[in-house]
């Protein structure tokens, strides 16, 4: 198993999370509609995987460019069917380099992605770096209070001009020198002289959008599109969450009382997709991989609630039974999912929120933040046993991943079906991914 975990202790972040308040819970929400299948439709789904020579022809094909043929994997799904008939989108989204290629332009490139947390730029000149895809950026707030984000490569010779996170004046490549204001502005090209009709106002750092939501910010490298906000303004909010912004805010996401406290960060063998699945199948498989966590929960209490880009599971806590009163969970644990790789955790006095980022078709990253409430945070031993207990339930998670992604790399597997009553999580997400693979 392939994990590495590191934790760094970071600054206070202040926000909240608390219960939310639910459009739906057993079916998914009128906001979400399904298109109309014509009336002599069948479903289209095999009682076993199509024969495994088909299969390799298909991926071998040259009658079609690599592109091509990741646009022909995207049509082996079929959002239109319900979930009860469909079928699983087949390995090969799993697995095929080209289909990821695609998947990072249409899915990454295009809307709102979680990036870190507002703490991390609260004063002016703090910034911090990211990677997503093929694109390094730094995010910041400048002098004037401004929060920023910019490609993260110099106009010079596409060095990178900052790293990891800290506070800084200005942006100084490392290679020949060139500076740059926390604007953007080009300050300084070193040996670059008036006759060469150089205007520097035409090299400034190229900006991406950028915005705060709650604790969050999130950054958008789709140039060609902008969802007009409602009434509020709420721009990030509207294009980010949909109709769920709303009830997420109202319901109590910010708290005042919660600090950040760390982060951990795993890298693991297996497609970033693997990871989402398996947060998104409504605890089915905790009664068996989580046993330690599944006498906390009362499993037959889950429920699953849909909305444009977000699903939210919640389940009710019960007594580990232990004789310390030692109590992490609380009484509701709450697993809101933002689409496309984003999570939101809330439990008891803790909330925890994971980023999934994609590192190749096999490989992905995915960074814990964990946040408290700050009547706890000079409680040593509660924090330690809550964070082991934690890490516990990572690296239970991490062996299924990495087992799940061997599995989607053998012959004998192509596609499966849905657990109808719980992965309804699942199943929208799959539909999603069409929705934007497809366009």
């Amino acid at each position: 198993m392939a994990a590495t975990t590191t934790l760094s202790p970071l600054t206070s972040l202040h926000h909240i999370a608390a219960p939310f308040s639910p459009l739906s819970t057993t079916k998914s929400s009128p906001l979400r509609s399904r298109p109309q299948l014509p009336a002599n439709h069948s479903p289209r789904f095999p009682s076993i995987p199509p024969p495994i020579t088909n299969r390799f022809r298909l991926r071998a094909s040259v009658e079609f460019s690599p592109m091509d043929l990741a646009s022909r994997i995207v049509g082996e799904f079929d959002p239109r069917i319900p979930i009860e008939d469909a079928v699983t989108p087949p390995s090969s989204w799993y697995t095929d380099s080209k289909f990821y290629e695609l998947e990072v332009d249409r899915v990454f490139y295009r809307g709102w992605q979680a990036v870190g947390y507002a703490e991390q730029v609260r004063e002016v000149h703090d910034y911090f770096t990211g990677r997503l895809g093929n694109v390094e950026y730094v995010v910041c707030r400048d002098g004037d209070g401004k929060l920023r984000a910019f490609h993260n490569v110099c106009r010079h010779h596409a060095s990178a001009i900052a790293n990891r996170s800290g506070q800084k004046q200005c942006f100084v490549c490392p290679y020949h020198g060139w500076t740059y204001g926390l604007d953007g502005s080009l300050l300084k090209a070193t040996r670059i002289t008036e006759p060469q009709k150089f205007d520097s106002k035409e090299f400034g750092l190229v900006p991406i959008r950028v915005d705060e939501w709650g604790p969050f910010v999130a950054i958008n490298l789709d140039e060609g599109h902008w969802t007009k906000p409602e009434a509020d303004g709420d721009i990030m909010g509207h294009d980010w969450l949909g109709a769920s912004s709303e009830i997420l805010r109202s319901g109590g996401v910010i708290d005042s009382t919660l600090s950040f406290l760390c982060r951990r960060e795993y890298t693991i063998d297996c497609n970033w997709k693997v990871f989402c699945d398996n947060y998104l199948d409504g605890g089915y498989h905790v009664p068996y991989a989580h046993r330690g966590l599944a006498s906390g929960l009362e499993l037959n209490t889950y429920t699953t609630e849909i909305y444009e880009k977000v699903s939210i599971q919640r389940c009710h806590c019960g007594s580990t039974g232990g004789e310390d009163d030692f109590d992490r969970l609380g009484s509701e644990a709450l697993y809101a999912f933002v689409y496309p790789n984003f999570m939101i955790n809330r439990y008891g006095p803790w909330m925890d929120t994971n980023l999934v980022l994609p590192l190749g078709p096999r490989k992905c990253q995915v960074v814990f933040d964990y946040f408290l409430d700050a009547s706890l945070k000079d409680d040593d031993s509660f924090i330690q046993r809550s964070l082991k207990e934690s890490e516990h339930v990572q690296m239970e998670d991490i062996k299924l991943c990495e087992g799940v992604q061997r599995g989607l790399e053998s012959p004998a597997y192509n596609c499966g079906r849905y657990a109808a009553t719980v992965e309804k999580a699942m199943h929208h997400f799959h539909c999603l991914l069409h929705t934007n693979l497809a366009g």
